[in-house]
C-alpha cells in the first residue's frame, strides 16, 4: 500500500473561469446535493483540494436512478478537467472494492441496486470456495464450477442464487473485481506431454498449465515461481510462464523461499532503499545529539533472548518516592533515519514488519539501520525516544515524560544471564555483578506491576512457544519448549507501561494514532463459551459485556483442574484477533482502555508511526500520514501475513523432523476437534497431527461444536478438546506438511 498524501493541486478557492464544468446530459437530472456535499470537512482534512467523498457520489448515483455515464456524473458534481484524472482514481479504488460497478456500456451502476454483494474469494483444496463478504453477513458458497472462473484471494461481485444440499447459501459470480495475485510459487509436473505447476498455497486447486518454450529449464518436481499469462476462465485453466527456478523441494531452506514467494513477502530490498539506508554514517554525530536529552551516563541496558540481533529497547530503574520507582524506557530512534514519504518508509510500511523464521529473518529496515544504527548495541551511542516515568509503591504510573534523547547501553544482557543473577547473585561476570543493584530495582518494580495488573483484571493466558534447535548440518537436532522467566516479564511489563503512556500522551493532545485494540467476545461467542462453560458447571460473570477481570476470575478458578488446557483454550478462542485501528476499542486482554504499540519501531511500522505522532506533539504540531484506516488495516494485513508464513514453515520443518518416526507410538493431547477429525499434538516433541474421523473406530463419529468434541453414533465414545490419547505416526507428508495419525490403543 503506498503511503497517502495531500494531492498536489494547488487550492484555488473560486472555481477557475478557464476550466468550466463539463456539458451534463440533459436527460439526467441535477442531483439535488451537488451544492453540499456533507462529508466535505472530512475530506478537506485530507486533500488541501478536496474531491467529492465516496458517501456524496453514492448518494449522486442512486438518486439518478439509472446507470450514469462517466461524463454525467462529472457534469452532477462539477468535476474539472483538471480533476479528472484524480476523481476517476477515486471511482477506480470504488469499483475495487465493490461499491460500484459498470454494465456493458460502461455506465456506472451502484451495486447495493444490483442485489450483489462485493466480497473475496477462499478457496478449498477439495475444489470448492466461499465468498467472504465484505458485509460480513453470511459466506457464499462457492460450487467447484464457480469456482473454475476465479483462483482464491480474487476479489469478485456475487449474485446470491438459492441455497445448496447442506441449507448454505450458494453464489454466483458476477464479476470479477480484482485479481489477488499474477505471481504464484509451485511445483512444476509433467504429465501426458503437457507441463503445469501445482501451487504451494493449497486454496488453489487449479493447476497452472505451462507451455512448450516457457519452463526456463526447470526439471519436474523443482520449485519454480510463475506468471500468469492467461487468468483462470470457466472452460479453460490458467496458462501460466516460469520466472524463477527456486530448486529442489527438499534443499536446506527451500521451506523459506516458498513461504516467501507464497505470502507475496518483500525480502529483497529495493536499490534505492539499500543506497539511501547506506547513506547514513555508521555513527552519530554531534550534529545528531544537538538539542537531545543527554542520557549516556545513566546504566540502561538491553535485556533480549540469546539470538536476538536488533536491539529495540533499553531499561534503567532506580527507587523514587515512598516506595515508588523512576523507570525509563528508551526505545531505539528510528523515526530520525526513517522519513515519511522517503524510500525507506514506502518500503518499510509495504512490508509493515520483520518477519522471525526459524534461521531467518525478514527485517522491516535493511541491515545497516536494523544491526546498525537503531539497534542498541553496547557501549556506542544511540538516539533514543525515552519515556521517564515514575510508578507508585502500588504500581500506577503517576507521572510520565516523553524526551528526544540521546544514550549508551551499559550492557547487553540476556533472559537466561538476569534469571540466573536474580536467583544467585554471584552469576555473571563481574562487568554485569555492577548492574545487580539496578536488576534487583527492576524485578521489585516488576512485582508492584503485576500487582497492579492482576487488580486491573488482564488475562493471563498461559500459552506455550516451541523452538526448533538445528545441528551443525542445519538438520532438526530436536523441538523444545521455549520458557519463559522472570526477566521475560521483567521486560514485558516495563514495554507495556511505556506503550500506554504513549497512548495517553497522544489522546490527552488530540492526536490520530493507531491503537492497538483487542475487542472482547461477539455475542454469538459469547453465548457459545457460557453454553460450554455450563457443561462443567461454570459460568462466565459480567452478563452481556463481560471484563477481563470476569475471565481473568474463572481462570483463577480453574487453573488446578486436570481440564485446565481444555477452559482455556476454549476461553482463549471465544476472543476476537488484535488489530491496528484508529479506532480506540480499548485492550480486552490486558484490560486497557486505551493501548497502542511504541518500543519496536525497528520491526513493526506502526510503532514508527507513534513514534512520528510523539514527537509531532512535542513539537507543537500535528501528524498526519494519511488514511489513517488504510493504516491500520495494512499494518494488520501484514501481521497475519507474516504469522501465517511463519507458521508454514514452522509445520513444514516439523513435518520433515517427523518423517523418520513413521510407525512410533507417541502420548499427547486433542488440540482440536474439527468436523474431519481431531488434532493432537505429542507429549515432549512439540508436533501435531491429525487423526481423521474415519480412523476413530468402528463406528460413525459426529463432531459437536459447541462441545468441541467427536461423539460416535452407536458407541457414544468421545474425544474431547484437551482428552488425552495415544497415537501412531502413520505419514508425514512433505507436499502438504501434513502429519497423520492413527489411535495406538492398548
Amino acid at each position: 500500500m503506498k503511503n497517502s498524501k495531500k494531492t498536489t493541486r494547488k487550492r484555488t478557492g473560486a472555481r477557475s473561469q478557464k476550466a468550466a464544468p463539463l456539458s451534463i446530459n440533459p436527460a439526467v437530472r441535477p442531483s439535488k446535493m451537488a451544492r453540499r456535499d456533507p462529508f466535505h470537512a472530512r475530506e478537506a482534512e485530507r486533500y488541501e483540494n478536496p474531491l467529492p467523498s465516496r458517501e456524496y457520489i453514492l448518494a449522486t448515483l442512486k438518486e439518478q436512478g439509472v446507470p450514469v455515464t462517466d461524463v454525467e456524473l462529472h457534469a452532477l458534481l462539477g468535476i474539472r478537467r483538471e480533476e479528472v484524472k484524480q476523481f476517476n482514481r477515486r471511482l477506480a479504488a470504488m469499483e475495487r472494492e465493490g461499491q460500484i460497478m459498470r454494465n456493458r456500456r460502461e455506465a456506472i451502476c451502484v451495486v447495493e441496486k444490483l442485489d450483489l454483494v462485493a466480497g473475496r474469494v477462499q478457496g478449498h483444496p477439495d475444489g470448492f470456495g466461499f465468498l467472504v463478504r465484505d458485509d460480513k453477513g453470511s459466506d457464499l458458497f462457492l460450487g467447484p464450477d464457480e469456482m473454475r472462473k476465479v483462483l482464491h484471494g480474487d476479489r469478485v461481485m456475487a449474485r446470491i442464487s438459492g441455497m445448496d444440499r447442506r441449507g448454505r447459501p450458494e453464489g454466483k459470480i458476477a464479476e470479477i473485481l480484482e485479481r489477488a495475485k499474477t505471481r504464484h510459487v509451485g511445483r512444476l509436473q509433467h504429465r501426458h506431454g503437457v507441463n503445469f505447476v501445482v501451487a504451494e498455497d493449497k486454496r488453489i486447486s487449479q493447476e497452472f498449465m505451462v507451455p512448450p518454450g516457457e519452463t526456463l529449464g526447470a526439471r519436474p518436481g523443482q520449485v519454480v515461481s510463475v506468471d500468469l499469462i492467461e487468468q483462470p476462465q470457466r472452460h479453460s485453466q490458467p496458462v501460466a510462464r516460469v520466472v524463477e527456478v527456486l530448486g529442489d523441494y527438499g534443499d536446506p531452506g527451500m521451506e523459506i523461499q516458498i513461504a516467501l514467494r507464497k505470502h507475496s513477502l518483500p525480502h529483497v530490498f529495493p536499490l534505492d532503499v539499500e543506497k539511501l539506508a547506506a547513506k547514513y554514517a555508521p555513527t552519530v554525530s554531534a550534529r545528531d545529539i544537538k538539542g537531545r536529552l543527554d542520557l549516556r551516563d545513566l546504566p540502561l541496558v538491553t535485556i533480549d533472548g540469546e539470538t536476538a540481533r536488533d536491539f529495540d529497547d533499553a531499561v534503567y530503574c532506580t527507587p523514587h518516592g515512598r516506595g515508588g520507582f523512576r523507570l525509563i524506557v528508551a526505545i531505539a530512534d528510528v523515526s530520525h533515519y526513517v522519513k515519511p514519504g522517503d524510500a525507506l518508509d514506502s518500503e518499510a510500511q509495504l512490508r509493515g514488519n520483520s518477519v522471525y523464521f526459524p534461521r531467518q529473518v525478514i527485517p522491516m529496515l535493511p541491515e545497516h539501520l536494523s544491526n546498525g544504527l537503531c539497534s542498541i548495541n553496547p557501549h556506542v551511542d544511540r538516539l533514543c525516544m525515552a519515556c521517564d516515568m515514575t510508578i507508585s509503591a502500588q504500581g500506577k504510573i503517576t507521572g510520565y515524560a516523553f524526551h528526544q534523547a540521546v544514550m549508551r547501553s551499559h550492557a547487553r544482557l540476556t533472559y537466561t544471564i538476569v534469571a540466573a543473577m536474580l536467583e544467585d547473585k554471584r552469576a555473571g561476570t563481574p562487568e554485569q555483578q555492577k548492574l545487580l543493584p539496578q536488576l534487583k530495582h527492576l524485578h521489585t518494580l516488576f512485582g508492584k506491576l503485576v500487582k497492579a495488573r492482576n487488580r486491573r483484571g488482564a488475562i493471563d493466558f498461559e500459552t506455550s512457544e516451541t523452538e526448533i534447535i538445528f545441528n551443525d548440518q542445519r538438520k532438526i537436532e530436536r523441538i523444545v519448549p521455549v520458557k519463559r522467566n522472570d526477566a521475560h516479564r521483567v521486560i514485558e511489563e516495563c514495554m507495556l507501561a511505556a506503550n500506554v503512556c504513549a497512548s495517553d500522551f497522544l489522546a490527552e493532545h488530540g492526536q490520530p494514532m493507531l491503537y492497538r485494540v483487542h475487542e472482547g467476545p461477539t455475542p454469538e461467542k459469547l453465548a457459545a463459551l457460557r453454553e460450554f462453560l455450563g457443561g462443567f458447571g461454570f459460568d462466565l460473570a459480567g452478563g452481556d459485556n463481560p471484563h477481563a477481570k470476569n475471565y481473568a476470575a474463572l481462570l483463577a478458578k480453574v487453573k488446578d483442574r486436570p481440564d485446565v488446557q481444555l477452559l482455556q483454550t476454549v476461553m482463549l478462542r471465544s476472543l476476537k484477533q488484535a488489530v491496528y485501528s484508529p479506532k480506540n476499542a480499548g485492550h480486552f486482554g490486558l484490560a486497557y482502555e486505551s493501548y497502542t504499540h511504541f518500543t519496536s519501531p525497528i520491526r513493526r511500522y506502526p510503532d514508527l508511526l507513534v513514534h512520528r505522532a510523539i514527537k509531532a506533539v512535542l513539537a507543537g504540531k500535528r501528524y498526519e500520514p494519511g488514511d489513517w484506516v488504510a493504516l491500520g488495516e495494512q499494518c494488520s494485513m501484514t501481521e497475519r501475513r507474516a504469522d501465517e508464513a511463519t507458521r508454514d514453515v514452522t509445520n513444514w520443518l516439523k513435518c520433515y523432523y517427523m518423517q523418520d518416526k513413521v510407525g512410533e507410538s507417541f502420548e499427547g493431547s486433542i488440540s482440536g476437534v474439527t468436523g474431519f477429525g481431531i488434532f493432537v499434538a505429542l507429549d515432549g516433541i512439540y508436533a501435531e497431527g491429525l487423526v481423521h474421523v474415519s480412523d476413530l473406530g468402528r463406528d460413525y463419529f459426529h463432531f459437536d461444536a459447541a462441545k468441541h468434541q467427536m461423539v460416535g453414533e452407536r458407541t457414544h465414545r468421545r474425544f474431547r478438546l484437551g482428552d488425552r490419547v495415544r497415537v501412531k505416526v502413520a505419514r508425514a507428508n512433505l507436499d502438504s506438511a501434513r502429519i497423520d495419525f492413527v489411535l495406538d490403543e492398548i
